[in-house]
């Protein structure tokens, strides 16, 4: 019995190991709130809003420690304002 667990065990770990989760996995799109643990291992892509005026949605793309897409949505005050005083 101990014998068939542990090839069970042993089966369970290496499909894991070999799992292609990148490919098949979904998108993660958090959500904007003031106090959101980000959990950034290389930054995707994000809104340039260099030549944005005013209160503007922007989005952050990103992967996790463990190579997980994720999406942040959120408003930014964009930089491009030529009136700034």
């Amino acid at each position: 019995m101990k014998l068939l667990i542990l090839g069970f065990a042993a089966l369970l770990a290496t499909g894991s190991a070999f799992a292609d989760t990148q490919s098949s996995a979904p998108i993660i799109h958090d959500k904007d709130s003031a106090y959101v643990h980000l959990d950034v291992a290389k930054v995707l892509g994000e809104t340039d809003i260099s030549q944005k005026c005013g209160v503007v949605p922007a989005q952050l793309s990103y992967l996790d420690h463990q190579n997980r897409q994720h999406e942040l949505d959120y408003l930014v005050q964009g930089s491009g304002c030529t009136n700034d005083h």
